[in-house]
C-alpha cells in the first residue's frame, strides 16, 4: 500500500471517530475530558437557538439555601461586587477593602491578588490594566510572579521569560499535580537555565525584590544569580527567597539539581498593590483541587493573598446546546471550599464567565446554557460564602461578544469567545472600577 493511501486511510479512519464522538457529545451529553473541545458537527447541524434540549435531565438542580438578609438575586447586577448581603451599601470584600485602606494610609505593606483564569486572560489580558491601575492608585511597583514558561509567554508584554537546558514541566495536564503552584505548572532541571525580564515599570530609579518561589529543599542547594554564587534552602513544601534587590528589571538564574522544584520568580518593590497572573489555557478551573491542602497552605505562608479571583467558565460552555451545568458545581463546589480553607485570610472572588458565541442556524448567538452556567457560578459564590462579579452581565449580556466582535475597531476576536486587548482592557477597568466602589464603601463606612 502507497504511503499516501495510508495516510488517507488514517484521516478518514480519524475523522470517523471524531464525527461519531462529536455526535454522541452534542445529542447525548456525554461528557469525556479528553474530547471536550472535539465537536466536529456544531457547525455542521445547525440547531435552532429556541430547541428545547436539556441535557443531563437527571439531574436535580443544586438547590440555592435560603439565608436570612442574604439577596441571592444581585448576582445579576452588573458592575456590582457582591457578598449577596441585602446591605449593598456596605464593602462585600471587607478583608480586602481594610487593607487597601491601610495602604493607602500609611504607604507601607504589601497587597497581593491572585487572578486564576484560563485563556480569557493569558498573556497577563486583563490582569494588566488592572494591576496598572491598582499600582497607580494605592502604590506598588512591579510585575509579580511570572512563570518560567508557558504557552502564553510569548505574547505578554509586561513580562518576558525563557528557559534552556533539559527543563522537564509538569502542569495541570500531568498525572501528579499534588505540588503544582496556582500557575499550574512545575519545573525542575539538572543543568538549566532562566531569564526573566520585568517590563511592567518605567521607573528606571525603582527598587525591585526579585525572588524564587521553589519546593522542599532542607539542605543547601547552589545555584547562580547574574553571574554570583548563592545558595537557598527551606523547609516547607513552598518556599520563597530573595535573590535580588536592585533597579535591575532583569534576573538570570542557573540551576543544576533536579531535586528542586522551581515555580517561577515574583518582581515587587517593597510596598504596593502587586496582581499575580495564573492563567491556564483550556481548564474550568476544577484542575485546582488536585492541588494538595497542605502545599495550598504552604503557599499561603510564603507568598500570602489578600484576594483570590476566580474567572473560569468558557471551557465549560464548549458545546453549543449544553443548558444544564450542574455536574460542574458538584466538582467546582469543593474546589472553592478547599480555597477557602487553605487560605482562612484570605477574600475570595468568583468571577462569572464573559459571553460566548455559537452559529445557531447561520447566525452567531450567546449560548443558550449562558444564564444558567452564570446562574450556577453564583450558587458556588454564595454558598461558600465568596463574593461574586456577573462579567458577563458586564460587558453587556446576550450576544455582547457579537457585538464586541463586529464593533470597529474590535473589542473581540472573530472566534466569538475571546476578547481582544482592547477589550481586555475594558474588563478590566470595568472590573478596577467595581473593586474601587467597594473600597469606597469601606471608607464611608469609617468615616460616615
Amino acid at each position: 500500500m502507497s504511503g499516501s493511501r495510508k495516510v488517507l486511510y488514517f484521516t478518514c479512519i480519524t475523522f470517523c471517530i471524531y464525527f461519531s464522538l462529536s455526535l454522541v457529545g452534542t445529542y447525548l451529553g456525554v461528557h469525556y475530558t479528553p474530547f471536550m473541545r472535539v465537536n466536529v458537527v456544531a457547525d455542521v447541524f445547525k440547531m435552532d437557538v429556541n430547541d428545547s434540549i436539556t441535557l443531563n435531565k437527571e439531574e436535580a438542580p443544586i438547590a440555592i439555601q435560603q439565608k436570612a438578609s442574604y439577596n441571592f438575586s444581585l448576582y445579576r447586577t452588573p458592575h456590582l461586587i457582591t457578598n449577596f448581603n441585602i446591605d449593598t451599601n456596605s464593602a462585600a470584600l471587607q478583608q480586602f477593602a481594610k487593607k487597601l485602606h491601610l495602604l493607602k494610609t500609611t504607604k507601607k505593606g504589601k497587597v497581593r491578588i491572585a487572578f486564576l483564569g484560563d485563556s480569557m486572560i493569558e498573556g497577563d489580558l486583563m490582569t494588566q490594566t488592572l494591576r496598572e491601575l491598582m499600582q497607580q492608585y494605592f502604590g506598588g511597583v512591579g510585575v509579580g510572579f511570572v512563570p518560567l514558561a508557558t504557552p502564553g509567554s510569548g505574547i505578554r508584554t509586561t513580562a518576558y521569560s525563557s528557559i534552556t537546558g533539559d527543563w522537564q514541566t509538569t502542569n495541570f495536564k500531568s498525572d501528579d499535580k499534588a505540588t503544582l503552584f496556582l500557575s499550574g505548572y512545575k519545573y525542575n532541571t539538572n543543568s538549566g537555565s532562566i531569564k526573566i525580564t520585568d517590563h511592567s515599570f518605567k521607573d528606571s530609579n525603582a527598587v525591585i525584590t526579585k525572588s524564587l518561589l521553589f519546593g522542599y529543599m532542607p539542605t543547601a542547594v547552589a545555584i547562580n544569580v547574574n553571574d554570583n554564587a548563592l545558595s537557598i534552602y527551606g523547609s516547607n513544601k513552598i518556599n520563597k527567597a530573595a535573590l535580588l534587590q536592585n533597579n535591575n528589571p532583569q534576573i538570570n538564574i542557573n540551576i543544576n539539581n533536579k531535586a528542586l522544584d522551581v515555580y517561577g520568580v515574583t518582581f515587587e518593590s517593597n510596598d504596593g498593590v502587586f496582581v499575580d497572573n495564573f492563567s491556564f489555557r483550556g481548564i474550568s478551573g476544577t484542575e485546582i483541587g488536585k492541588i494538595d491542602s497542605s502545599f495550598l497552605a504552604d503557599i499561603n505562608k510564603a507568598n500570602p493573598y489578600d484576594l483570590i479571583v476566580l474567572q473560569y467558565g468558557v471551557n465549560v460552555l464548549y458545546k453549543p446546546n449544553d443548558v444544564n451545568f450542574n455536574y460542574y458545581g458538584k466538582l467546582m463546589l469543593p474546589v472553592v471550599k478547599k480555597i477557602k480553607q487553605c487560605f482562612p485570610s484570605t477574600d475570595v472572588l468568583i468571577i462569572s464567565t464573559a459571553d460566548r458565541a455559537f452559529n445557531y442556524a447561520g447566525t452567531y448567538k450567546s449560548a443558550i446554557g449562558i444564564d444558567s452556567l452564570v446562574k450556577l457560578q453564583a450558587n458556588i459564590a454564595y454558598q461558600n460564602n465568596c463574593n461574586f462579579y456577573n462579567q458577563f452581565a458586564t460587558m453587556g449580556g446576550t450576544n455582547s461578544i457579537v457585538d464586541w466582535a463586529n464593533r470597529k475597531p474590535a473589542l473581540a476576536n472573530k472566534d466569538y469567545v475571546h476578547p481582544n486587548r482592547a477589550g481586555a482592557t475594558v474588563l478590566a477597568t470595568y472590573f478596577f472600577e467595581a473593586l474601587y466602589n467597594d473600597y469606597q464603601k469601606y471608607t464611608q463606612q469609617l468615616n460616615p
